[in-house]
């Protein structure tokens, strides 16, 4: 499975499932997308809620092929492709236009397209190296109205296309939705020919649940691969059960998402996709596991796992006056329905003007730390209101080693965050306020624990970081 990531890097994460309820991290597509401003955060640029969108993952004689398309910056359509997805590097390929929430199908014929756009959807064929458009085919429209099974009043347009192909009938994919009933909507438009007719309807509709595609399992099941918008831990993947009536997919069981499966159990998201991290490195590892990803384009001068054996050293670069222009937060997404991070740092060798520690990003932050200023430092607690950061609890810090945490909770979309300190890594204290937190479109992402340094005023300060370790909440 391929998913988004959008402004983090390494991006487009690649999972791996054999039961299809857990899964693991095994590769990424890129390291990054291109050597911008926007990209690297600097010149007061960023690409928050851009970068790249909507992968699709494919599997054709021998060769993986995953293709995604970068919202605004760059304003490209890639396609990355590898024999080897586990262990191997991805060969690339980018060109314009951008084509949106594409979806790369092969025919039976070996011809391979990308379904693209929004209702009126459009299909491009590729050359045969996979390398751009194949030339003097033009672009043509694939359905004209495709938001038709949602009735006039479409609220959200069908997009999100997946095209399959199953016994000699093709399917497609998309979501949408309507004013009339407001929440998404997963519909299918069926066709004999991939030129059409196609028809349509709507194949579900419960709790938002929509977007994806079909799977089948060597045993002979069928199942859709769903998400659904949740709130501030942003979007969750749903398994749905698939049965085949009349030539149709049908999908859920009377209508509806069930809770429980016939499939394995659980075993939980640590340490497969997110992982706690002593920062000890040995040198056949890689300095960093799959599990971290940085905010936008790292700056790979300004970080070490091998300076201070045992340690993540984050030393400061440009100053810049907010922490979502800072470059070289580290993140790891936040879980559910409750989780909790907490670091140990080092702050000896922070300057003036320096700020540091443990962050749940999002549009609308909250941020625990330890902030200098001339020669004092303090354990600060910063977030959000409307969009400005707002110091809500400062406390003289007389020591260099000091240990943060935070504790969020999304059950039933509750979403609040809480901050902690310690001083000695055993006994927490809470610090500020309740972060309320909020998924957001200048973002478009879930809550992320990031671990961050900057500076406003000099540079050459480093912090380092002794560990990183995250639980489900009701552990602790």
């Amino acid at each position: 499975m391929s998913s988004t990531t959008m402004h983090m890097n390494p991006g487009v994460p690649i999972m791996k499932s054999t039961d299809l309820v857990n899964w693991k991290l095994i590769n990424y597509a890129y390291d990054t997308l291109a050597d911008l401003p926007a990209l690297n955060l600097t010149d007061g640029k960023g690409i928050y809620s851009r970068g790249s969108w909507a992968s699709s993952l494919r599997y054709h004689k021998g060769m993986y092929y995953v293709t995604t398309f970068a919202h605004d910056i760059p304003g490209e359509t890639y396609i990355f492709k590898t024999k080897d997805i586990e262990k191997g590097n991805w060969q690339r390929v980018s060109f314009k236009p951008s084509y949106h929430d594409n979806s790369l199908f092969f025919d039976d014929d070996d011809k391979a397209y990308l379904i693209h756009g929004a209702n009126r959807l459009k299909i491009v064929e590729l050359n045969e190296n996979l390398t751009g458009v194949k030339p003097g085919v033009p672009e043509r429209d694939l359905i004209e109205n495709s938001s038709a099974p949602c009735g006039k009043n479409a609220s959200l347009e069908a997009k999100g296309s997946q095209l399959f192909k199953v016994n000699g009938k093709y399917y497609l994919f998309n979501i949408c939705a309507s004013e009339n009933w407001g929440m998404r909507t997963a519909i299918i438009h069926r066709a004999d020919n991939i030129n059409g007719p196609w028809e349509g309807k709507i194949a579900f509709r419960d709790l938002g649940i929509a977007q994806g595609g079909l799977i089948d399992t060597p045993d002979g099941r069928w199942f859709s691969y769903l998400f659904r918008d949740f709130g501030a831990v942003g979007r969750i993947p749903y398994l749905i059960p698939v049965k085949w009536e009349n030539g149709w997919p049908v999908l859920g069981e009377n209508g509806k998402a069930p809770e429980n499966l016939d499939l394995p159990a659980s075993t939980g998201l640590i340490p497969n996709l997110v992982a706690s991290d002593e920062f000890d490195r040995k040198n056949v590892e890689a300095a960093l596991p799959l599990v971290w990803q940085w905010n936008h384009n790292p700056d790979n001068t300004l970080w070490s796992v091998k300076e201070r054996e045992g340690f993540l050293r984050l030393k400061t670069g440009k100053p810049v006056p907010d922490f979502l222009l800072a470059r070289n937060t580290l993140t790891q997404r936040t879980i559910g329905p409750t989780s909790s991070a907490s670091v140990a740092l080092d702050v000896t060798k922070m300057k003036e003007g320096d700020f540091s520690g443990l962050s749940a990003l999002q549009s609308e932050y909250g941020l625990v730390g330890v902030k200098v200023e001339g020669d004092k430092k303090s354990i600060v607690m910063i977030m959000t209101d409307k969009d400005k950061p707002v110091e809500v609890q400062r406390i003289p810090l007389l020591q260099n080693n000091i240990y943060f945490k935070i504790n969020c909770d999304f059950t039933n979309k509750k979403d609040e965050a809480n901050f902690f300190y310690s001083l000695d890594g055993q006994v927490w204290k809470p610090i500020g306020g309740t972060l309320k937190m909020k998924y957001t479109i200048p973002h478009f992402m879930g809550y992320r624990f990031g671990l961050f340094n900057y500076a406003t005023r000099n540079t050459g300060g480093y912090v380092d970081f002794d560990w990183f370790r995250i639980k489900y909440q009701d552990e602790l």
